[in-house]
């Protein structure tokens, strides 16, 4: 096979010095369902690493209306939506996310980083200027850069710098508009955007506030989300989510007053230039939106289990930082030794990915730990057992 001789050069000498510094990521095909358990290279493992908050992923029902969906409309949607890949199924699910997340109305897109590449770039523009907590999202990082406008960088969750950065642009004279883009949970870190604090300093500078809410929807608010947990619905212009995480199918979706996504629907790119997401999963994912508006058991046992862990991991003397929620790091640090911790867990039947830069800034590598709705209390205590063994074994803990 020909291939340049310069790009050759340029993967093979990258990919060594990913590998050399811990860095590469090695990617584990789960053979099966992706649940409280998995199975990886034929064992079977404690699952600590899925996004699967509510273990809706797996549900039985959920399966019976993706089925039932095929069977209606077939695989596919068949266009884009703008020209007639828009089915009936679409129009229910975007009246049920308006439900769910208290707005006037929803926009449903593939994904929920095409999102943040369709929202924040369809907003904002050259003329405008956009504030970004320095924790953001990648996908928030990536829309912030295609809209163009100019990014300003704010400290985490410092509201004295948001502030004073917001006083800045606004009486600058400089941009048009000013828009405070946060995730409303951390993800690496598992701690919560202070949003009734963000809001009153929208309310002093016009700023546009926009809520990436990926991995508080089913998760904070009883289910229905960070802006939600904190009563502001009327509050935030654009509240973002995916359909991927605790509601276990696939998609995204942003949700605010009907203008705004009026708007979207005629000027955000990916709405415009791709495919529908397909019926099974619009299907399921209105399924699995109904199943947590109607009932609080899943979060609640996700809060149980998440508290439950926490505890054990923070008893053995884990660093699990400041987390609200139940996701769970151990930050470990350095990127080598959180590579060998997660391979040495795996070994011993618990699967806990690494996380390091450039998730995570670089010296800031981790297991994320995620326990879900669907773990038992006898695999948690399992898995701390494999902890406590292993986080001895190589000196991170004593």
């Amino acid at each position: 096979m020909t291939l340049s001789k310069k790009l050759d050069a340029f993967l093979n000498e990258n990919l060594k010095e990913l590998r050399d510094h811990g860095l590469y990521n090695e990617i584990d095909p789960v053979e099966g369902p992706n649940g409280a358990m998995i199975t990886i290279h034929g064992k079977q493992l404690i699952n600590l690493s899925s996004n699967n908050y509510l273990g809706l992923a797996t549900d039985e029902g959920l399966k019976e209306l993706a089925k039932n969906a095929i069977d209606k409309y077939g695989v596919g949607a068949g266009a884009v939506r703008t020209i007639n890949g828009t089915l009936d199924l679409h129009i229910e699910l975007e009246k049920k996310l308006a439900e769910f997340k208290g707005t006037e109305a929803a926009i449903s897109y593939q994904s929920g980083f095409n999102c943040n590449m369709a929202a924040i770039s369809a907003v904002m523009n050259k003329k405008d200027a956009i504030l970004s907590d320095e924790l953001n999202h990648a996908s928030i990082i990536d829309g912030c850069r295609l809209s163009g406008a100019k990014v300003i960088r704010v400290n985490h969750q410092d509201m004295d710098d948001l502030r004073a950065k917001a006083k800045e642009a606004t009486e600058s004279g400089l941009y048009e508009k000013v828009m405070y883009i946060t995730d409303g949970v951390f993800s690496m870190d598992g701690n919560i955007a202070n949003l009734p604090a963000i809001v009153e300093i929208a309310k002093e500078f016009d700023l546009i506030t926009y809520v990436d809410d990926a991995h508080g929807s089913g998760v904070t608010g009883k289910g229905k989300g960070t802006v939600k947990h904190f009563g502001l619905e009327k509050e935030i212009d654009m509240q973002m989510g995916t359909l991927s995480k605790a509601v276990g199918v696939v998609g995204g979706y942003v949700a605010g007053k009907q203008n705004l996504i009026d708007w979207l629907k005629v000027r955000s790119r990916p709405f415009l230039f791709s495919t529908a997401v397909t019926p099974a999963d619009v299907a399921a994912t209105m399924g699995a939106l109904q199943n947590i508006m109607d009932s609080t058991e899943l979060h609640d046992k996700l809060w149980e289990n998440g508290d439950y862990l926490k505890a054990g991991l923070k008893s053995l003397g884990f660093d699990i930082g400041a987390s609200e929620t139940p996701i769970t790091p151990c930050i470990i640090g350095e990127e080598k030794l959180s590579q060998q911790f997660s391979k040495r867990l795996m070994e011993e039947g618990v699967y806990a990915k690494a996380i390091v830069f450039p998730t995570v800034a670089k010296g800031k590598g981790r297991v994320r730990n995620m326990p879900t709705a669907a773990h038992t209390k006898e695999m948690l205590d399992e898995a701390l057992a494999v902890y406590e063994k292993v986080g001895k074994e190589l000196n991170i803990i004593s």
